[in-house]
Formats: structure tokens, C-alpha cells, sequence
């Protein structure tokens, strides 16, 4: 079992840049693909980024590709999401998971463990 830990969320205005953190509690999550996804009011869970357990490989959704990057340290056992310019659509919850195999799957079923979210809000 991994529990993980989502951090860094916040309210921010248009433009701003915010960082957050995924750690799992008590136990490595170095040999897992962790993914990053984030669901709005009324909307589906959809894809933001993964990254493989190495941190050689990475996926984006379209709409964040060029904004957000996701990176790990697995010294530290963490995963970040840096998001730069963010906009209004941003805001939701986002979810940090993680999956076993080496796939960047983007679909939320292909993830086994998941965090209880952090709240982005972006203002306009």
C-alpha cells in the first residue's frame, strides 16, 4: 500500500507560477511512474503529466505542455509539478498517483494509488 501526499496547492492570480509536491508516507515510490492529474467541478479526472521512475521520460497533456513540468528527485523521494502562466481553466483539484510498469499511461484507471488532492484555484 502507498499512501501518497499532495502539497503546494493554493490561490494564485493569472500569470503566477505555483509548485506542487507528491511524496507517498511511508515507503519509496522510486520504481513507480507517478502521474499527475486534476479534476474540476463537474468535470472528468483528466491527464496533466507522468513521469517515468527514472525521470528520463515525460508526458504532457496538450494544454499544459509548454507551462508545466513535472520533474522527481528520488533521493527525496518526491515528484513536482512546476506550473508556470497559469490561467483561469487551470483550477481544480489535482491528484498525484502512481502506477506500476513503465508506461506514462494517461488514463486514470491504469493508476493504483492515489492522493486526497490539493486545491489550485487561479483567478482572473
Amino acid at each position: 500500500q502507498v499512501q501518497l501526499v499532495e502539497s503546494g496547492g493554493g490561490l494564485v492570480q493569472a500569470g503566477d507560477s505555483l509548485r506542487l509536491s507528491c511524496a507517498p508516507s511511508g515507503r519509496t515510490f522510486s520504481f513507480y511512474v507517478v502521474g499527475w492529474f486534476r479534476q474540476a467541478p463537474g468535470k472528468e479526472r483528466e491527464f496533466v503529466a507522468a513521469i517515468s521512475w527514472s525521470g528520463g521520460r515525460t508526458s504532457y497533456a496538450d494544454s499544459v505542455k509548454d507551462r508545466f513540468a513535472i520533474s522527481r528527485i528520488n533521493a527525496k523521494n518526491t515528484v513536482y509539478l512546476q506550473m508556470n502562466r497559469l490561467k483561469p481553466e487551470d483550477t481544480a483539484v489535482y491528484y498525484c498517483a502512481t502506477a506500476p510498469g513503465v508506461a506514462l499511461a494517461t488514463i486514470p484507471p491504469a493508476y493504483n494509488y492515489w492522493g486526497q488532492g490539493t486545491q489550485v484555484t487561479v483567478s482572473s
